[in-house]
């Protein structure tokens, strides 16, 4: 089974400037698929930063009173072991139709580079990529150049 033709892959955080806070991803309607795999991807972390992926889902669209999951990727840095690595979070059959992640850094400073999503377990094919992807191809056993 093939990655690309059942999943859909969505860039839902762009690069945010180094600081602390909660950054708010994309909402994204799962309504065709059983599960989302989240993956957040840091840029600069100061020593001693704690990084924290979560999810929230709601029932509406617009996202007016998401509820934040149980279950979260955290990582607190040292001097370098944070810098340009990621963390992830599956969520598996969410009870709700609509979802994002959070990415909260808090204590010291980091740099989110970006959250990409990928929602897998389509319940109904085939489906297109949406804008963020640009180009894509499957290759079956290929030959060597």
């Amino acid at each position: 089974m093939e990655l690309l033709k059942n999943s859909l892959i969505d860039s839902v955080v762009n690069t945010q400037a180094d600081g602390t806070g909660t950054t708010s991803s994309d909402i994204l309607d799962m309504a065709n698929h059983c599960g989302v795999l989240f993956v957040c991807k840091f840029g600069d972390v100061t020593d001693t930063a704690v990084l924290t992926l979560q999810a929230q889902q709601d029932t509406a669209s617009g996202g007016g009173t998401m509820a934040t999951l149980t279950g979260t990727a955290t990582f607190t840095a040292g001097a370098t072991d944070g810098d340009d690595k990621l963390l992830i979070l599956d969520v598996v059959e969410p009870r709700e139709r609509y979802i994002r992640a959070q990415v909260v850094v808090a204590t010291a400073n980091a740099v989110i580079e970006s959250v990409t999503a990928i929602r897998y377990g389509a319940r109904k094919k085939p489906f297109t990529q949406g804008s963020d992807v640009v180009g894509s191809n499957s290759v079956y056993s290929p030959a060597e150049a």
